[in-house]
């Protein structure tokens, strides 16, 4: 049963960062089950992409699509359909609104930008990614969130804005720089890894683990001591991510060859 599918899902990802998202999407899926028809989610970042595919591999007659906005984008919205639905889905109801300042007299960062939206009370799950440059920000966001920043987005920190609506046209496909890393480590631990990746000592990893700035998988790493596998993926703030590519054998000193992709 339906209902039987969801407890084991919750039960799942219990405890986990993604216990909230797994309900909500969990709920979604069977709304469309019950309609056979679809249900759009609100944005959510790769974790809880893999949690909503994960959700829709567990039930029958069910699909799931993603979109961002724009090629690349890193927060999407899933949309649940059902296969028995005859029509096409309107869309994801994304738009994109841009904020503009003098990029002379001020530098924002994607921090003051996602701070400010959430002093207005916008939840995160309404806003996709934020493309920040040197004077100015494309904030992807829910459709019916558009008119409500138009009107209520002033200012970014201490810096006033102009703000405008702009087509998903505008939005160049994402390109990612990579770099591949041929690296030997004494172990698999999350820090040796990351060490490596990084360009960084492994106290200097555990301190950045310790201070919250490291994920794995796109969940908060709780100990350095964390064994990592093939496929994983670190990210670290600040710093990009770090694809564990491969694990090969070792060396005749018993130290681990891996190779690493370290995107820009």
């Amino acid at each position: 049963m339906a209902s039987e599918q969801r407890e084991k899902l919750i039960r799942f990802y219990k405890g986990t960062e993604g216990e909230e998202t797994v309900v909500k999407l969990a709920d979604a899926a069977e709304a469309v089950l019950r309609s056979q028809k679809f249900r759009l989610s609100g944005f959510l970042d790769p974790f809880g992409q893999e949690i909503a595919e994960t959700v829709a591999a567990n039930y029958e007659r069910l699909r799931v699509d993603f979109d961002g906005g724009y090629t690349g984008a890193e927060r999407q919205r899933a949309m649940f359909v059902h296969e028995d639905f005859p029509g096409t889905p309107p869309g994801f109801d994304i738009a994109c609104v841009e904020a503009h300042w003098n990029g002379q007299f001020a530098r924002l960062s994607h921090r003051d930008v996602l701070g400010s939206l959430m002093s207005l009370g916008i939840e995160r799950d309404r806003l996709g990614d934020l493309l920040v440059t040197n004077d100015s920000v494309k904030i992807l966001c829910d459709r019916n969130l558009a008119d409500y920043l138009l009107q209520n987005l002033l200012r970014i920190g201490a810096v006033g804005v102009e703000v405008q609506e702009t087509g998903l046209d505008t939005i160049a496909p994402k390109e990612e720089r990579c770099k591949e890393i041929r690296a030997t480590v004494a172990s698999l631990r999350v820090d040796a890894i990351a060490a490596s990746g990084f360009g960084c000592s492994r106290s200097r990893a555990a301190s950045d683990i310790a201070a919250d700035k490291m994920k794995l998988n796109w969940q908060p790493v709780k100990s350095a001591s964390r064994t990592i596998k093939e496929g994983d993926v670190l990210s670290l703030r600040g710093r990009g991510r770090l694809e564990v590519a491969e694990v090969r054998g070792q060396t005749k000193k018993g130290r681990t060859v891996v190779v690493l992709k370290r995107y820009l």
